[in-house]
């Protein structure tokens, strides 16, 4: 899960670079790594992978779907909001997913949750402006509050197909319906690019396979909870990468809603990684 989380952080600025330089055509983005990612699987686990299975269960076509739309969504959001701004406001999938592990797990739900899931509503609503009287939240803020409920969905669902199919075949339908979704799209807005934008998108598609790859892998053993609070890394390293390399900077409200999400979902991981916390039959 830490090199998931790793790789995760890598991908997004990766992603935004490729935004800042104007060649951050997200639907080619996306596509570049739902190829790359059905290559690793024919090449590593070609022995494992099921592709009949991918049309033939349905818990596979929706994991399918909706990760390949959440993989697009996230993108844009990126590109849009910058790094720093979009995968804060996603990271409070972490209350999301906890919530629908109770209810379609039977995981314990404590009552933290519930206060921690309005402190990091609360975050939420500071860092799109929602309280404010002069700005207003935009349609990509409002857009990444939708993206974020996706990997709560997506993470529930990987958690129920790991007693039956591998990992291989649980990452690969996120590819092929992700690449059936885009690739028309990703063609009718293509545009040349140099070699280093290449270069780039495809370096993103890899770290971004090998991080889906790795946190599918990790979620057959950890409790979700668990798993989230480990990718709970990966926003602030983006944060810190994107004041770096971008100059991505925090009004002091905007700083206050990220510390609100992050503390309301790390409280709710942190609740919840008692051992075996999470445990399906």
């Amino acid at each position: 899960m830490l090199a998931s989380a790793a790789c995760f952080t890598a991908n997004v600025l990766l992603v935004r670079a490729l935004g800042e330089r104007h060649a951050g055509n997200t639907w080619l983005v996306s596509v570049a790594r739902f190829v790359v990612g059905l290559v690793i699987i024919a090449v590593v686990y070609r022995r494992e992978f099921q592709p009949a299975h991918l049309f033939q269960k349905r818990k596979l076509i929706e994991r399918g779907i909706i990760g390949g739309i959440g993989v697009y969504l996230t993108y844009l959001t990126i590109v849009k909001l910058g790094a720093g701004r979009a995968t804060f406001i996603g990271n409070s999938y972490v209350i999301w997913g906890a919530l629908l592990a109770a209810l379609i797990l039977k995981e314990r739900l404590s009552p933290a949750v519930l206060i921690s899931s309005l402190a990091a509503l609360t975050g939420i609503g500071l860092l799109t402006n929602v309280f404010s009287t002069t700005d207003h939240p935009g349609i990509y803020d409002l857009l990444a509050v939708l993206v974020s409920l996706i990997p709560a969905f997506v993470v529930v669902t990987i958690r129920q197909l790991h007693g039956s199919e591998h990992t291989s075949t649980i990452f690969a339908a996120q590819c092929v319906y992700g690449l059936i979704i885009c690739a028309i799209p990703a063609w009718v807005t293509y545009q040349p690019l140099p070699l280093e934008a290449w270069a780039v998108i495809m370096l993103a598609s890899i770290v971004a396979a090998v991080g889906q790859l790795s946190m599918t892998r990790a979620f057959r053993d950890l409790p979700v909870a668990e798993g989230s609070l480990l990718q709970m890394l990966v926003p602030l390293g983006i944060a810190v990468g994107g004041a770096v390399w971008f100059h991505e900077h925090f009004a002091i409200h905007e700083i206050l809603g990220a510390a609100l999400i992050l503390g309301g979902t790390a409280y709710t991981a942190l609740g919840k990684t008692t051992p075996n916390a999470g445990a399906t039959d």
